[in-house]
């Protein structure tokens, strides 16, 4: 799932569904929600199934730290939806200017491993809105959270991060709101990228990907790159059941992610 903190008919939450079956992954098909009522029920759809969802499930532990907030997950989110998003903006923009220049933003320990932005950002991505919007609806919804809340509810939620596996196969930029996304520089990278997920790759270790051509040309045209977010997603999903399959049941997480944090799903600790 490709997030967005303000879902609308024109920017969505992109959702890619994929069947896997032994080490063969099948992306079936690409749906829109333009509403959070529709997230909420995606939400609750019967189990068993396993999504990736590129938002931050957690908050730096030295932020929650210094702001006195909770610091378990769950009393965490309920205390950010009591304080209200005015007052949540007002706190993570106190802390981040009474920082010196070039560390205003802490990171979780799994945004340094990732190459990820730090939940604080409040713009240019909003991380910190995704957070405050996509964090509580899932604590509601009682799906099993890896790390933060693992239950034995057989839907499961982990947190993606489309951008970590994309640079397994390029390092430059293949989205971008707008035209500008609409390049040709960009739409070759993206190109590389489906091309990358779709062969027998050693970036996927065993898995293998397949997907009807009608969705392969729609990632490479999308100039935001949403709907290969949302692919990449699937596949980082994909990749840790793999994992959790062959015995390992934290999902490959490592031993030292935290549980206020959360960790991302293929990321490797160190």
């Amino acid at each position: 799932m490709d997030f967005t903190s303000a879902p609308s008919k024109r920017k969505t939450i992109v959702v890619a569904r994929a069947l896997l079956v032994a080490t063969r992954l099948t992306i079936d098909c690409i749906d829109t929600l333009d509403n959070f009522a529709a997230f909420d029920a995606l939400l609750a759809e019967p189990g068993p199934w396993l999504g990736g969802f590129d938002l931050p499930f957690g908050l730096p532990r030295e932020l929650v730290t210094l702001l006195g907030w909770p610091t378990t997950w769950r009393e965490l989110v309920t205390h950010t939806q009591v304080l209200g998003k005015d007052a949540f903006k007002a706190a993570l923009n106190q802390v981040r200017e009474s920082r010196p220049m070039g560390a205003r933003y802490i990171p979780r320990r799994g945004d340094a491993a990732a190459g990820s932005s730090s939940p604080m950002k409040l713009v240019n991505p909003p991380v910190g809105l995704m957070f405050f919007e996509g964090a509580p609806r899932i604590a509601r919804s009682g799906v099993s959270v890896v790390p933060c809340a693992p239950t034995e509810d057989s839907r499961v939620v982990l947190e993606a991060y489309p951008g970590f596996l994309a640079r397994q196969f390029t390092k430059t930029s293949y989205k971008k709101d707008g035209p500008e996304g609409r390049t040709a520089a960009r739409e070759r990278n993206r190109e590389i990228i489906v091309d990358g997920l779709s062969s027998a790759s050693a970036v996927l270790g065993n898995l293998h990907v397949e997907m009807p051509e009608s969705l392969r040309l729609m990632c490479v045209a999308d100039g935001s790159g949403d709907m290969l977010d949302a692919v990449l997603c699937a596949v980082q999903a994909a990749m840790t059941l793999l994992v959790f399959q062959a015995g390992d049941t934290s999902y490959g997480m490592p031993k030292k992610a935290d549980p206020l944090e959360g960790w991302i799903a293929t990321v490797p600790g160190s």
